[in-house]
């Protein structure tokens, strides 16, 4: 089975927007149990994260791709 993100640059930065989207997700749920509406924000962030982290695993499979192709 092929690792989840490929190694490179982009596999780094793919693990912190999936870090940070976790921890944003926690945030906004505590928020929410505490009765705060701040955790609208945290739950934007979380999306916003999560699009990055996607991007990121995307770029890294097609430069892992175009490597395998040209090299």
């Amino acid at each position: 089975m092929p690792p989840l993100l490929p190694p490179g640059p982009s596999r780094r930065l793919g693990l912190y927007a999936l870090v940070v989207c976790l921890l944003a997700v926690v945030a906004a749920v505590v928020s929410f149990v505490q009765g705060s509406w701040l955790g609208i924000v945290w739950v934007l962030i979380a999306g916003l994260a999560s699009n990055m982290t996607w991007y990121y695993v995307r770029r890294g499979r097609a430069e892992r791709r175009q490597s395998a192709t040209t090299g």
